[in-house]
């Protein structure tokens, strides 16, 4: 007697697109899995508008205009904060100037989007979150049973030895919006985090990445446009390998068992010291299996093989 077939996963991205991310939803897009449901939309790696612009773009080139796109909040809740646009581009695509994508974006905002999906989809909802921490938070305050009804949140953010990317002690994410952070990361009894520092230990070899971009596929193509200014900076300032943040976090959400190993430890969000505001503070005194599942080594040929597959390279 044969069974039936799981249904798949729903998977809502909150995102702030930006070239790692771009990758990390062509991954999710790509797995049979999981049902993307939505993509909530902040800004972060640029502007909101262009956030939105580029993942309605992303949709297109995916063929998958069937995802819903919700424009979240355009801002950090409380502190301006610079974008990353030195290295995404302005537009966050590598200012190749492409075509905008032919259809909107929805009027739903981004923290209503989130509440409503986790009714929908309640007990059962992954939700991944590859950005600045915003729209969460906000739906946070306007709902606080929220985390009830998520079955699992991954987070790309936080450096948990203090080794920043933003500062010297702040990932990019928490440090653009770390009273965000805070609200999130104590709201959750339970988070599965790849940090930035986890990011620097899978790195991709670029003679790699380049075989892969160069697969006769639309998806490829598109990325490899939209990645090279990237890959240049990261050629200039990390040598052999790159590194995309955010498709890591996406290979955790996607394949939880390739995580090869992690610990639990309690952490805070630094919101007010002067030289380490964003700050991701570890207790690593424990105790364990308190707090924050850190993800510390991910399977390196499983995560590579995620991306290819979504590259549509073999």
């Amino acid at each position: 007697m044969t069974g039936t077939a799981a249904a798949p996963v729903p998977l809502l991205i909150d995102t702030d697109p930006g070239v790692d991310d771009a990758l990390a939803l062509l991954m999710a897009f790509n797995d049979p899995a999981h049902r993307v449901v939505g993509l909530s939309i902040a800004a972060g790696n640029v502007g909101l508008a262009h956030t939105v612009r580029n993942a309605l773009k992303l949709c297109e080139v995916a063929g998958r205009d069937d995802i819903p796109v919700f424009p979240g909040c355009a801002g950090p809740l409380v502190h301006p904060c610079e974008d990353a646009a030195e290295v995404h581009g302005a537009d966050g695509f590598g200012d190749i100037g492409y075509a905008p994508a032919e259809r909107e974006a929805s009027s739903e905002h981004a923290a209503l989007a989130i509440l409503r999906l986790s009714h929908e989809h309640a007990g059962r909802l992954l939700l991944v979150a590859l950005g600045p921490l915003t729209n969460l938070a906000l739906a946070l305050r306007l709902d606080p049973t929220l985390p009830a009804r998520v079955a699992r949140l991954v987070v790309m953010g936080g450096a948990v030895t203090g080794h920043g990317n933003l500062s010297a002690a702040a990932e990019f994410n928490v440090g653009f919006d770390p009273e965000a952070a805070k609200v999130v990361f104590e709201a959750f009894e339970r988070i599965e985090l790849a940090d930035w520092e986890a990011t620097l230990a899978h790195g991709l070899h670029h003679d790699r990445v380049l075989e892969w971009l160069d697969a006769d596929s639309p998806r490829a193509r598109f990325y490899r446009e939209i990645s090279e200014r990237t890959r240049e900076w990261s050629v200039d300032r990390r040598g052999d390998h790159w590194h995309s943040a955010d498709a890591l976090a996406m290979a955790l959400a996607l394949q939880p068992d390739g995580v090869l190993e992690s610990v639990r430890r309690p952490l805070r969000v630094e919101t007010e010291g002067r030289h380490a505001r964003g700050a991701t503070v570890v207790d690593w005194r424990g105790p364990e299996g308190e707090g924050v599942d850190i993800m510390l080594g991910y399977d390196q040929d499983r995560f590579e093989s995620l991306v290819r597959a979504a590259l549509a390279a073999g």
